[in-house]
């Protein structure tokens, strides 16, 4: 079939599209995790987040998808929980590019530090935002200048987001500016340095 992977102690099974040898996924496959996204992101994410010569990993054990890179970077996972997706700072940076902008939160620039090092935004910090965000979505954290910042979940809708003072609007997952995670080449290669 295709390359295997070890990550985190799973085995991924990776395949490419366009297909280069046997064992690639077919365009029913890159069709359905476009279709996702564009249920999840609206109208032409799918395109967008997930440019043909993508790397799907599929689960060795379910046969279901579960991390999607483009050049060796994460776009993005598929949570088993709920079949949506959870972005990977490249999938945000790709989703900005669109027009109209969805499920977005404008920080004032007093957090933009905190919130890019992976902490949480808390409702005092937020300026401006999607009014359509529903508690528990996917939303990608940007600053006054619309610079991507972070990626994470929504705590509050978006009409609680501009309307609250206090608590936490976004569990923040990860920060454009936190220690870049192992890419997979360094785990197939060995890249990092051993400590």
């Amino acid at each position: 079939m295709g390359e295997n992977q070890i990550l985190n102690r799973v085995v991924y099974e990776r395949r490419t599209w366009p297909p280069t040898t046997g064992g690639s996924m077919s365009s029913d496959d890159l069709n359905r995790i476009r279709s996702i996204a564009d249920y999840q992101f609206g109208r032409s994410a799918g395109k967008a987040l997930f440019p043909d010569g993508v790397d799907v990993h599929l689960s060795r054990r379910t046969g279901r998808v579960r991390h999607i890179y483009f050049e060796d970077e994460l776009l993005a996972t598929l949570r088993p929980t709920d079949g949506l997706f959870s972005l990977g700072i490249q999938g945000a940076g790709r989703l900005l590019k669109l027009k109209p902008h969805r499920l977005w939160v404008k920080i004032l620039d007093d957090a933009r530090d905190f919130v890019s090092s992976g902490r949480s935004v808390f409702a005092k910090h937020v300026s401006d935002c999607d009014k359509e965000i529903r508690t528990g979505e996917e939303v990608v954290v940007v600053d006054g200048n619309r610079k991507l910042l972070a990626v994470g979940r929504a705590v509050l809708s978006g009409e609680e987001m501009r309307t609250f003072d206090q608590g936490v609007a976004i569990r923040v997952r990860r920060g454009v500016a936190e220690r870049r995670k192992r890419s997979i080449n360094e785990v197939r290669f060995g890249s990092i340095g051993s400590g």
